[in-house]
C-alpha cells in the first residue's frame, strides 16, 4: 500500500511540473534586411550577381520572409545602371550584366514599400592565397586540426581582408576579418580550426578585399558574437548599422551592408 501511494505522489509531482509556460518575447517593428554582397571572383567576368532582400521576423518564426515586389539597382560613376530583378518571387534579385571595376565607386538604389534605401561603396581589390598549410596540434586543446591560408600584403597601402572557411561538416561558415596595421607589406596567414575536423574533409577557403568600413563593421558583429554569452534572449550591447540609409524615414533604418570585393576561391581537403 505504501508503494502505491508513493508512486501515486510521484505521479502527481510530474504531472504539476508539465505547465505550459508562455514566454513574452519583446517585439520590434519590422525592418528590411539587405544582403548586397557583389563579389568578383578570379577568372571569372563578375556580370552575374545578387542581392537578397528579406523582413525581420519575430524570434520564433521558422521562415525568413523575403521582401518582394522592390526596385533593386546599381549606379556606377559612369552612369551605367544594373538592374536587378526578382523573376520568382523569392527576394532574390539577379542581374547579369554587372561590370566589376576595380576602385569603382558604385551607389545602391533600392525602392521598397515607398520608401527609398542606398548605399554608397567602392569595389576593393585583394590579394590572392599563396598556399595552404595544415597543422594537427592546433586548437585550444592543441589536438585539433588548424588549416593557415598564407598569403602576401602589398607593401604602402592600406588594406582589409574578410575570410570566409566553408567546410563539409558544419552549415554555417566560420568568418574573420584582418587588417595590415602591424603586418604591412607582410606575409601572413588567416587560419581556420573546428574540433570534429578529420582528414579528406574539405575546407572552401574565401578572401574578399573590404573597405575599412566594412571591416569595422564585421569585427563589431563578430565581437558580439563572441560575447553573446547571456542566451537567445540577451539584449545585444548595440544595434550594428551597415552603411545603408533610408532615405525617405532615416528612424526606420534598415539592417545589412552594401559590399563590393574582388574575391579569391580555394578548395583545401584535409590530409
Amino acid at each position: 500500500m505504501t508503494r502505491i501511494i508513493i508512486l501515486l505522489l510521484t505521479t502527481l509531482v510530474f504531472c504539476n511540473c508539465e505547465n505550459v509556460i508562455d514566454l513574452e518575447v519583446p517585439t520590434a517593428p519590422e525592418k528590411l534586411v539587405i544582403e548586397a554582397s557583389i563579389n568578383w571572383f578570379d577568372n571569372t567576368p563578375g556580370n552575374e550577381q545578387q542581392i537578397i532582400l528579406t523582413r525581420t521576423a519575430p524570434y520564433f518564426d521558422t521562415n525568413v520572409p523575403p521582401a518582394l515586389n522592390a526596385v533593386v539597382r546599381i549606379t556606377d560613376s559612369n552612369n551605367n545602371t544594373f538592374n536587378f530583378i526578382d523573376t520568382d518571387n523569392t527576394g532574390i534579385y539577379k542581374t547579369s550584366n554587372f561590370i566589376p571595376v576595380l576602385n569603382e565607386t558604385y551607389m545602391l538604389n533600392i525602392t521598397y514599400n515607398n520608401q527609398t534605401y542606398t548605399a554608397t561603396e567602392t569595389l576593393k581589390s585583394v590579394t590572392p592565397i599563396d598556399y595552404i598549410e595544415q597543422e594537427n596540434d592546433g586548437g585550444f586543446s592543441g589536438e585539433e586540426i588548424e588549416i593557415k591560408a598564407f598569403y602576401t600584403d602589398p607593401p604602402n597601402e592600406e588594406n582589409y581582408y574578410f575570410y570566409e572557411f566553408k567546410s563539409n561538416i558544419t552549415a554555417i561558415p566560420m568568418l574573420e576579418v584582418y587588417d595590415d596595421e602591424f603586418t604591412n607589406g607582410n606575409q601572413i596567414f588567416a587560419f581556420y580550426t573546428e574540433e570534429d575536423l578529420k582528414q579528406n574533409d574539405v575546407v572552401i577557403i574565401n578572401n574578399y578585399g573590404i573597405s575599412k568600413q566594412f571591416y569595422e563593421y564585421m569585427s563589431i558583429l563578430l565581437q558580439q558574437i563572441v560575447d553573446a554569452s547571456g542566451g537567445p534572449f540577451q539584449t545585444q550591447p548595440a544595434t550594428v548599422r551597415g552603411n545603408c540609409v533610408n532615405q525617405t524615414n532615416p528612424e526606420n533604418f534598415p539592417l545589412g551592408y552594401f559590399r563590393l570585393s574582388q574575391a579569391y576561391s580555394m578548395e583545401y581537403q584535409v590530409q
